[in-house]
């Protein structure tokens, strides 16, 4: 990521002239589900359709969203589903409070 800024911010040319490969790491990564969503996917239960949108989001914040899911072995689409449903999950317990 150095390199990115000593160039003046130019992603085009930092990719045409670099090896994202360089930048992720091969590390292990322990993945767990809930007991009750295992059983909600094992069941079926979780089939539902999901639907597209369009929002806007600042193109560093999409790399390093990719960067975290690649880490993870997961699509990058499912990680921000999964934080969409634990931060729902958090408002949802902070107004019942």
């Amino acid at each position: 990521m150095k390199k990115q800024q000593k160039r003046g911010g130019n992603w085009a040319e930092y990719y045409d002239h670099g090896n994202i490969l360089d930048e992720i790491t091969d590390e292990s990564v322990d993945l767990s589900l809930d007991d009750h969503l295992r059983q909600d996917i094992l069941s079926g239960k979780r089939r539902r359709k999901l639907r597209n949108i369009t929002i806007k989001v600042d193109p560093l914040h999409i790399m390093a969203i990719k960067k975290l899911a690649t880490k993870k072995s997961m699509p990058y689409q499912t990680l921000i589903r999964h934080w969409l449903a634990e931060e729902i999950k958090k408002e949802l317990k902070l107004s019942k409070a």
